[in-house]
Protein backbone atom coordinates (compact mmCIF):
# COMPACT_ATOMS: atom_id res chain seq x y z
CA UNK A 1 0.00 0.00 0.00
CA UNK A 2 1.46 3.33 -1.51
CA UNK A 3 1.35 6.05 1.58
CA UNK A 4 -0.70 8.78 1.97
CA UNK A 5 1.92 11.03 1.77
CA UNK A 6 3.77 10.11 -1.25
CA UNK A 7 -0.33 9.64 -2.56
CA UNK A 8 -0.19 13.52 -2.28
CA UNK A 9 2.85 14.57 -3.37
CA UNK A 10 2.20 17.39 -6.16
CA UNK A 11 3.72 15.59 -8.72
CA UNK A 12 1.96 11.99 -8.21
CA UNK A 13 -0.52 11.67 -11.14
CA UNK A 14 -3.29 11.61 -8.79
CA UNK A 15 -3.36 15.47 -9.23
CA UNK A 16 -3.96 15.45 -13.16
CA UNK A 17 -7.66 14.63 -11.55
CA UNK A 18 -7.97 16.07 -8.31
CA UNK A 19 -8.40 19.72 -8.73
CA UNK A 20 -11.66 18.75 -10.92
CA UNK A 21 -13.00 16.12 -8.73
CA UNK A 22 -12.56 18.63 -5.80
CA UNK A 23 -14.58 21.21 -7.68
CA UNK A 24 -17.38 18.48 -8.89
CA UNK A 25 -17.92 17.73 -5.28
CA UNK A 26 -18.44 21.05 -4.52
CA UNK A 27 -20.74 21.72 -6.91
CA UNK A 28 -22.60 18.74 -6.09
CA UNK A 29 -22.42 19.71 -2.17
CA UNK A 30 -23.81 23.52 -2.68
CA UNK A 31 -26.56 22.81 -5.28
CA UNK A 32 -27.73 19.57 -3.05
CA UNK A 33 -27.30 21.30 -0.13
CA UNK A 34 -28.86 24.79 -1.26
CA UNK A 35 -31.79 22.65 -2.07
CA UNK A 36 -32.33 20.64 0.77
CA UNK A 37 -31.93 24.22 3.16
CA UNK A 38 -34.88 26.03 1.06
CA UNK A 39 -37.17 22.72 0.93
CA UNK A 40 -36.48 22.68 5.21
CA UNK A 41 -36.73 26.74 6.09
CA UNK A 42 -36.47 29.10 3.28
CA UNK A 43 -35.76 32.07 4.18
CA UNK A 44 -38.18 35.26 2.80
CA UNK A 45 -36.69 36.47 -0.34
CA UNK A 46 -36.77 40.03 1.45
CA UNK A 47 -33.96 39.04 3.21
CA UNK A 48 -31.87 39.56 0.06
CA UNK A 49 -28.35 37.93 0.43
CA UNK A 50 -27.45 37.97 3.29
CA UNK A 51 -28.83 34.89 5.27
CA UNK A 52 -27.45 32.04 7.28
CA UNK A 53 -28.11 29.52 4.02
CA UNK A 54 -25.95 31.90 1.97
CA UNK A 55 -23.42 32.18 5.34
CA UNK A 56 -22.77 28.76 5.08
CA UNK A 57 -22.74 28.23 1.14
CA UNK A 58 -20.14 30.74 1.18
CA UNK A 59 -17.69 29.50 3.60
CA UNK A 60 -17.80 26.07 2.13
CA UNK A 61 -17.11 28.47 -0.88
CA UNK A 62 -14.38 30.31 0.62
CA UNK A 63 -12.50 26.72 2.18
CA UNK A 64 -12.90 24.93 -1.00
CA UNK A 65 -11.06 28.31 -3.05
CA UNK A 66 -8.42 28.67 -0.54
CA UNK A 67 -7.80 24.57 -1.37
CA UNK A 68 -7.52 24.29 -4.25
CA UNK A 69 -5.86 27.89 -4.62
CA UNK A 70 -2.95 26.30 -2.22
CA UNK A 71 -2.82 23.10 -4.17
CA UNK A 72 -2.04 25.20 -7.27
CA UNK A 73 0.50 27.05 -5.73
CA UNK A 74 2.14 24.55 -4.35
CA UNK A 75 2.77 22.51 -7.76
CA UNK A 76 3.93 25.63 -9.76
CA UNK A 77 6.26 25.54 -6.77
CA UNK A 78 7.15 21.92 -7.91
CA UNK A 79 7.04 22.44 -10.81
CA UNK A 80 10.07 24.89 -10.54
CA UNK A 81 12.18 22.56 -8.60
CA UNK A 82 11.66 18.91 -10.52
CA UNK A 83 12.16 17.90 -13.98
CA UNK A 84 10.92 15.26 -16.38
CA UNK A 85 7.53 14.02 -16.12
CA UNK A 86 7.46 15.20 -12.57
CA UNK A 87 7.60 18.33 -13.72
CA UNK A 88 4.77 18.19 -16.04
CA UNK A 89 2.88 16.47 -13.65
CA UNK A 90 3.12 19.54 -11.25
CA UNK A 91 2.78 21.94 -13.72
CA UNK A 92 -0.26 20.18 -15.01
CA UNK A 93 -2.26 19.76 -12.20
CA UNK A 94 -1.38 23.38 -11.13
CA UNK A 95 -3.18 24.81 -13.96
CA UNK A 96 -6.10 22.09 -13.74
CA UNK A 97 -6.23 23.33 -9.69
CA UNK A 98 -6.24 27.02 -10.66
CA UNK A 99 -8.73 26.10 -13.13
CA UNK A 100 -10.85 24.32 -10.38
CA UNK A 101 -10.18 27.27 -8.77
CA UNK A 102 -12.18 29.71 -11.16
CA UNK A 103 -14.44 27.57 -11.34
CA UNK A 104 -15.71 27.66 -8.20
CA UNK A 105 -14.95 31.47 -7.99
CA UNK A 106 -17.26 32.27 -11.19
CA UNK A 107 -19.87 29.70 -9.55
CA UNK A 108 -19.67 31.30 -6.14
CA UNK A 109 -20.50 34.74 -7.34
CA UNK A 110 -24.42 34.46 -6.96
CA UNK A 111 -23.91 33.49 -3.52
CA UNK A 112 -22.97 37.18 -2.29
CA UNK A 113 -25.39 38.78 -4.74
CA UNK A 114 -28.41 36.94 -4.57
CA UNK A 115 -31.02 35.51 -2.22
CA UNK A 116 -30.83 31.85 -1.89
CA UNK A 117 -34.33 30.10 -2.74
CA UNK A 118 -35.90 32.03 -6.04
Amino acid sequence: MMPLRRWLAPSHPVQLVLGLTLWSLWFVAIYGGLSVACELAPPSPEQGALTAINAGLGLLTLVTLALLSWLAWRGLRAGRQTAGRQRFIALVGAGLHGYSAAGVAFAGLPIVALPPCL
